[in-house]
């Protein structure tokens, strides 16, 4: 009898568990079940290359038609429940999908903003490639933009509006920007940049309401400023779509909970993506990771323990970001650590800084630098104690130190 793996998501994890599948034989049926009408896709070039306009939307298509021939894609459609018991996966247009295996890769969904006027016409959240289409449109030398949060997202449309000549206005509510991702002095570097850029940044503030006849026209600060707009993108972190795991009965803590192979504690099911809490070696400890890489690999590594397959996701987490003339990327999670030291000269913007614990490195930050990148994650690797003063000295190579 032909065994069917349906995969619940279509977009970067689940695409790539599909493919996955196929690449190790897998002869049975895979179907692939997406709510947005596009094939898998990625989605960092959104607020990125789309938005800038450098390339177009189809440029996020993980591959041409053909290579899926063999997966059956159901795209536009919702996924409403999963029945354990009867092993389906219920449609919202009534079709029930049985399945032997399945892979719940759901992702998340943008975070709203409760906010009075945030209904208004020209107030966006980035998210799809039809959020993208909708904010470029509205881009240009006219706009008066107004971003509410410092993080990735916020940043990066900042970049891309700039680029396109808008008046930008960053608008967050802690005292640094992306205040989950980067200790202080990243941040700062990461403002002193966007101000260079003609970004102005307000922090310690939220938005109290946006004012508007029917379009948005301005929005009023907690402290009483009023700032003009145009228009607004909202890009406050997103949150994971865990619902179905967690009216099937399945644990969920801040995402689904899995084991490093992707599986959940039902054994026919399994999951990936961002809407994992997932066991990380590395960090050991559970995390849920909101990033490309992780999309991508840990649905690898969840495909083939669909299989029967024992190969646990087990990477250092990483994330990146292009934003103007720097590519930043970021290697590990920079928190709980005790010393920094940079290497390179932050002023030409071009260097690396590495984040301590016990003299260990737990994280390092990569500005321009991706080749230098590589190399420090093999010190990551060693995980071994390095002093500062070496790691400093650009006239030791970071290969001398990998030896020793």
């Amino acid at each position: 009898m032909t065994e069917t793996y349906v995969i619940i998501g279509a977009a970067q994890a689940g695409g790539w568990a599909a493919k996955t599948l196929r690449d190790q034989g897998f002869a049975g049926r895979v179907i692939l079940v997406g709510d947005e009408p596009h094939p898998p896709h990625e989605r960092p070039p959104l607020s990125k290359d789309v938005l800038l306009g450098v390339k177009p939307p189809e440029s996020t298509h993980l591959w041409p038609p053909e290579k899926l021939a063999n997966i059956e894609l159901k795209l536009g459609a919702r996924a409403e429940r999963i029945d354990r018991a009867a092993r389906q996966v219920l449609l919202a247009n009534g079709e029930a999908l049985t399945y032997d295996r399945l892979l719940i890769a759901t992702g998340s969904r943008v975070r709203r903003l409760n906010t009075p006027g945030v209904e208004l016409k020209g107030v966006h959240y980035l998210r799809t490639i039809a959020d993208t289409l909708a904010i470029k449109r509205e881009l240009g030398p006219d706009t008066k933009l107004i971003v509410v949060g410092g993080g990735w997202i916020g940043l990066e449309t900042a970049a891309a509006a700039r680029k396109h000549g808008a008046q930008v206005t960053v608008v967050e509510m802690a005292g640094q920007l992306c205040n989950r991702a980067l200790p202080r002095g990243l941040a700062d570097y990461l403002q002193a940049r966007h101000g260079a850029q003609g970004v102005t940044i307000r922090l310690n503030t939220t938005v109290t309401k946006f004012e508007g006849a029917g379009t948005v026209e301005r929005a009023v600060l907690a402290g009483g400023e009023v700032l003009p707009a145009t228009m607004v993108v909202i890009g406050i972190g997103v949150v994971p779509n865990a619902e179905l795991a967690q009216a099937a009965g399945l644990a969920v803590d801040n995402g689904i909970v899995t084991d490093a192979c992707g599986r959940t504690e039902d054994p026919l099911i399994f999951a990936a993506g961002d809407v994992t809490n997932h066991a990380n070696e590395f960090l050991r400890r559970r995390v849920r990771l909101e990033s490309w890489a992780n999309a991508q690999n840990q649905a690898i590594a969840a495909a083939k323990a669909m299989l029967g397959k024992k190969e646990p996701y087990v990477e250092i987490p990483w994330f990146w970001s292009d934003q103007y003339n720097l590519n930043l990327q970021l290697l590990g999670i920079p928190h709980k650590t005790d010393a920094s030291v940079v290497r390179g000269d932050r002023s030409k913007d071009q260097f690396l800084e590495f984040f301590l614990a016990g003299g260990k490195i737990e994280a390092v930050a990569a500005v321009n630098s991706p080749r230098d990148l590589r190399f420090a994650k093999r010190l990551m690797q060693i995980d071994k104690p390095i002093a500062l003063e070496r790691l400093a000295d650009a006239a030791v190579t970071l290969q001398d130190l990998a030896k020793g």
